[in-house]
């Protein structure tokens, strides 16, 4: 029964990844031109999905749900945000999907907390989300440098890391709320 349960928060844990990857974030506003206006945020709601998983299952588990999910993009299905197959791999997109695995390994130390308060869960969710950056840039520079790309690395900084980091991090503040709500039923899922 056990091994049951634990396949059942794979699979939850896969299907929540693959659903978020493909979410937008829109806010309606209020406009004068129109009624209401849409804005559209550069990036979808994985990150706090991710991080909110890693606290109320494992980052074991969660390690085995991305790299499921990675092999789902790139052999099977193009369930990543911008697409997905082995080309994938040649996108500045992929160092970020890279950089989620360490993102889960910091998450994960605060499992291991006794009490967890507001301000330890934004400080190891800013530096796994900072982490997570560094990845990507790093594969990317890594990527630019080897197809002797090199004037696009301050374009991609740009584009991949500096457009999105400031969402990812106010996204992280928004979960802690509902992270708090679901701890109280963890002993449910475990």
């Amino acid at each position: 029964m056990l091994l049951i349960n634990r396949i059942l928060i794979l699979i939850i844990s896969i299907e929540s990844i693959i659903i978020s990857s493909m979410i937008p974030l829109n806010i309606t506003i209020p406009s004068t031109s129109n009624f209401f206006r849409t804005l559209e945020f550069p990036v979808n709601i994985q990150i706090p999905i991710i991080v909110f998983l890693t606290l109320i299952f494992s980052g074991d588990l969660l390690i085995k749900a991305f790299s499921i999910y990675i092999f789902i993009g790139l052999l099977i299905l193009p369930v990543f945000n911008d697409g997905g197959s082995l080309g994938y791999i040649l996108t500045p997109n992929f160092g970020y999907l890279l950089g989620t695995f360490p993102l889960i390994k910091i998450v994960d130390l605060l499992n291991y907390k006794v009490k967890l308060t507001f301000l330890e869960y934004l400080k190891y969710t800013i530096i796994a989300i900072l982490v997570l950056h560094l990845t990507g840039i790093l594969y990317t520079c890594f990527q630019l440098l080897l197809f002797n790309k090199t004037e696009l690395i301050l374009y991609n900084f740009g584009k991949f890391t500096l457009n999105k980091i400031l969402y990812h991090i106010l996204m992280i503040a928004f979960t802690f709320k509902i992270l708090k709500i679901s701890k109280k039923l963890k002993f449910l899922i475990k």
